[in-house]
């Protein structure tokens, strides 16, 4: 796995303000409940109160606790550590399951990028979307599961895709972990909330971050191999994330043109390399033919 990355403080207000737009502009109600709560008259593209502290605070390197405590799908009692320990990292999802808009786009966008990896969920990595409503019952996180099963495509991949439900110490103890700030506004019933996913290790320790509800597939693969500690992925993968680093402010892969202009050079000097050899090969092999030929003629020509 590459050198352990600095901590970063990111927020995430464009993105919110996003979602927050959309919200409003198909849940009246929100938009009204949230205009309602911003005190005095304040200019109108000012962030709302309730908005001001939902983010994702990186918190890379973070250990989850992994003794927390949730139900899975099927109502049974099961810990974060029967997720971990093996070598195949984990994509972490909060998403409450009655979330009218945002949740829904996450789930979709997640499940579009894990239809184009060439890793199964289940074989190369597995799957947590956790709930951050204590509300939600596991009935509610089943049926979510069918949908987004059925969406990816691989009926076996429900062995690798869990969806649990828990309760608000648990819920908290996990999202101050992965720093996933939210919010409950009482008028509208609803939660703010930030948008992304979360990569962490196979140890449970958090590796990445991907914002918003489109995950670009090459940076959610390599995140993937590097979160595995190359214990996944390809030879050709270990070449692309020597070449790239991580960014954790934009939550995306960048290329250090350093290394690229060292993998670049080696592999011309390779061909050149191949080149002049076979060249000289060549020129070894025309030259024996020839001395070949030479003596032939010399032993016909002598008399016996």
């Amino acid at each position: 796995m590459s050198p352990r990355l600095p901590r970063f403080r990111f927020s995430l207000i464009p993105i919110i303000l996003v979602g927050a737009a959309l919200i409003a502009g198909s849940l009246p109600s929100l938009g009204q409940g949230l205009q309602d709560t911003a005190p005095g008259s304040g200019p109108s593209n000012q962030t709302p109160p309730i908005l001001q502290n939902v983010r994702y605070e990186q918190r890379l390197d973070n250990q989850v606790p992994l003794d927390l405590a949730f139900r899975d799908e099927s109502g049974k009692a099961v810990h974060l550590s029967d997720y971990f320990g093996q070598s195949k990292p984990v994509v972490l999802i909060l998403a409450y399951y009655r979330c009218p808009m945002l949740c829904s786009q996450v789930l979709a966008g997640a499940t579009h990028a894990f239809r184009q990896l060439p890793f199964r969920i289940g074989q190369q990595f597995k799957v947590l979307t956790v709930s951050f409503d204590p509300r939600e019952t596991p009935e509610l996180a089943a049926s979510t599961k069918q949908t987004y099963i059925a969406s990816y495509g691989h009926p076996e991949a429900a062995a690798g895709w869990h969806f649990l439900t828990g309760q608000q110490p648990e819920i908290t103890a996990l999202t101050q972990a992965v720093g996933f700030h939210y919010a409950w506004d009482a008028k509208t019933q609803q939660f703010a909330h930030a948008t992304g996913i979360v990569v962490l290790t196979p140890k449970g320790k958090v590796a990445q971050y991907f914002y918003g509800i489109d995950y670009p597939v090459q940076d959610l693969r390599l995140a993937l191999v590097q979160g595995s500690q190359e214990k996944i992925g390809s030879l050709a993968d270990e070449v692309l994330l020597y070449c790239c680093k991580y960014d954790p402010n934009s939550g995306r892969y960048t290329a250090l043109i350093g290394r690229v202009l060292q993998i670049a050079g080696a592999f011309t000097l390779l061909v050149l390399g191949g080149v002049l050899f076979l060249l000289f090969y060549l020129d070894r092999k025309k030259r024996l033919e020839l001395e070949s030929q030479a003596a032939q003629q010399k032993s016909a020509l002598s008399p016996h």
